[in-house]
């Protein structure tokens, strides 16, 4: 892809991103292609809530983690210590990486222990936002901080799409006093119904102001980090351009009313915000209907402002009407498989499974290095869940709702996590093209997850 001219733009206003705006990871030396970083996990005192301090799970002290930056082809090398008073490790949310770096215990790493080490090396082969979070007591861990973003910039994309602003979406389970409520809060039907936080964060923040000169083009670059919570984005008077997401960019721009991205899930969207100099708009959350009692009685609620400044809106360049090629999988031969999202009650306990069984007592899928093939996830659970795929991009083929009930086609992208409707199914298409080795995919619905619905693929050479 050849680099795009672009053409002169104004800047945005002093300090627009400032309340937004993510620490990032200091590399380590300066060797071109390489890049290399420390990462701590540790509990830090944070101000979450304006005016309390909560004792976060962190990242280098930081909520989210640092921001790691690299470009396509780096070498990221991270020296990973656990300050923690319990295992964890450091899971690679989309990253084709060698499964030995995956970050999954027992099947790719043994869990690092307190005031452990371990090391993470891989090449980054794809563009785009990924994400790091624990793969131990998952909905523990991430809820109570350990999530961060990863960008992978690529120099040949198009130029001068936009001013970027890189938004980790996430929320938090605290007190009037800002104190972490336990992890299994609310019990079976907190497991049932997936846990979300009592706040709503931004970039770690609750309601962070972003300033906008009215016209002048945004580049967001979103991640749901959030444990449960889907996110639904609303802006009154605005439309978004949605130009990526999971594996980067689309084939071409999809205009958008408003977002919603599941947990897992990434976006990459354009908006050119529209007010008067001086006015304000929120950006809102607005309740997803992912099941059963998911919407009653639901206020909508403030999670960012947008505040208008003065400066001139100037000519932005053109956004291309073809962002990049993808060529569709070849199907003709693929082998289709059947993954029923299951749940049932044993001895008044919640457990998840696919095709009924939890996924520690589910014998791994057994596939060859180089196959195609579909997947019909199939959900027999009243509520929605957001199916993730380690270490592989899929492509949808369809979405279905309750009563198969088709969806409108899907844009060709790269997904590594995708929503599974209510009642519905979605099917994907999937080529293990190499890196053998045992490969977990589960609902990122991480209650649901250590409820059971997981399972492995066993790729063999």
């Amino acid at each position: 892809m050849t680099e795009q001219p672009v053409k002169p733009r104004p800047a945005q206003a002093d300090g627009w991103d400032r309340d937004l705006r993510l620490p990032e990871a200091a590399h380590i030396g300066k060797t071109a292609g390489i890049v290399e970083i420390n990462l701590e996990a540790k509990i830090a005192e944070i101000e979450v809530v304006p005016g309390t301090r909560t004792r976060a799970w962190t990242y280098n002290g930081l909520l989210p983690g640092p921001l790691i930056r690299a470009k396509v082809g780096d070498r990221l090398i991270v020296n990973f210590t656990n300050h923690l008073p319990e295992e964890t490790t450091v899971h690679w949310h989309g990253i084709r990486l060698p499964a030995a770096m995956d970050g999954v215990p027992v099947h790719s790493q043994k869990p690092v222990m307190p005031n452990g080490t371990f090391k993470y090396e891989f090449v980054l082969p794809d563009a785009g936002l990924f994400w790091y979070h624990p793969h131990v007591r998952s909905a523990g861990q991430v809820g109570d901080g350990l999530y961060g973003a990863l960008m992978v910039e690529d120099p040949g994309e198009p130029a001068g799409l936009g001013d970027e602003v890189v938004m980790v979406l996430s929320d938090m389970s605290l007190d009037d006093a800002g104190t972490l409520l336990p992890a299994d809060i609310g019990g079976e039907f907190g497991v049932l119904f997936g846990r979300e936080g009592t706040y709503i964060l931004v970039n770690g923040k609750v309601m962070p102001e972003l300033r906008v000169v009215p016209g002048r083009r945004q580049r967001w670059r979103i991640v749901n980090a959030a444990r449960t919570r889907y996110f639904r984005l609303d802006i009154a008077g605005q439309t978004f351009q949605r130009i990526g997401g999971d594996g980067g960019l689309l084939e071409a721009p999809v205009e958008q009313p408003y977002l919603v991205v599941t947990p897992g899930e990434r976006l990459d969207v354009l908006i050119a915000p529209r007010g008067d100099v001086g006015s304000s708009v929120p950006m809102r959350w607005v309740a997803y209907d992912r099941g059963f009692g998911t919407t009653f009685m639901r206020p909508d609620v403030d999670m960012m402002t947008l505040k208008f400044v003065d400066g001139t809106a100037g000519v932005d360049s053109a956004v291309p009407a073809k962002l990049r090629t993808i060529a569709p999988l070849d199907i003709t031969s693929a082998r289709t498989q059947e993954l029923r999202l299951t749940r049932a009650t044993v001895k008044g306990r919640v457990v998840m499974g696919i095709n009924g069984v939890p996924g520690a007592m589910a014998p791994p899928m057994k596939i060859k290095v180089g196959e195609t093939q579909i997947w019909n996830v199939v959900n027999d659970v009243e509520f929605a869940h957001p199916f993730h795929l380690h270490g592989f991009f899929f492509q949808v083929l369809s979405w279905a709702d309750a009563g198969d009930k088709l969806r409108p086609p899907p844009p060709l992208e790269w997904k590594d996590t995708a929503d599974v409707p209510v009642k519905g199914r979605l099917t994907l298409a999937v080529r293990f093209e190499d890196r053998p080795g045992m490969w977990m995919f589960h609902c990122h619905i991480l209650d649901h997850a250590e409820a059971g619905m997981m399972g492995m693929v066993q790729l063999d050479p």
